[in-house]
């Protein structure tokens, strides 16, 4: 029987495994995304993927102002004000004030965008579809505690990354 030890570094040498794999994957998300979009005519598609994550949170909840899209997302209010602009300057959202408050812009997709919105949405079901077919050969004991992994391993890099310490 193998000591605890033993156990932990072959864990961690799977995880370590696993954000290279994960990150190799992730880079090829946005071409993914733009090899669908070039097939389906979709134009004006963003480069970058944290910009249809918004044009997602926008699709999702509009209309939606800066300081929403930033808490939902969790990102800096500026880094939602540079990408709503330059969603803004390729067509794919546009501003817009609610009746009863002249002084907050909010957002909603544009025709252009509801597409790109509703490709990202399928493309994100299949994505769905695929883990959940995969996870299947896993018992519900299984899946507990690798869901329990994740929640806390999660929140370990988060509390890391608030503290600035992710990169020591």
């Amino acid at each position: 029987m193998e000591s605890a030890d033993a156990v932990k570094q072959q864990v961690y040498e799977q995880f370590i495994r696993f954000l290279h794999v994960y990150e190799s994957f992730s880079d090829t998300e946005i071409d993914h995304f733009l090899s669908i979009a070039e097939r389906e005519r979709i134009g004006n598609f963003p480069h970058n993927i944290t910009a249809v994550h918004v044009i997602d949170c926008i699709g999702r909840n509009e209309p939606i102002n800066s300081t929403a899209i930033a808490g939902k997302m969790e990102l800096s209010k500026a880094s939602i004000t540079k990408i709503g602009g330059k969603l803004l300057a390729d067509g794919l959202v546009e501003r817009m004030q609610l009746n009863d408050n002249k002084k907050e812009s909010y957002f909603r997709l544009t025709p252009q965008g509801k597409k790109i919105f509703d490709l990202h949405e399928r493309i994100h079901a299949n994505e769905a579809e695929r883990l959940n077919r995969f996870l299947g050969k896993y018992s519900a004991g299984e899946l507990k505690i690798i869901g329990s992994f994740l929640k806390d391993y999660s929140a370990e890099m988060e509390l890391r990354i608030s503290e600035g310490t992710a990169k020591r």
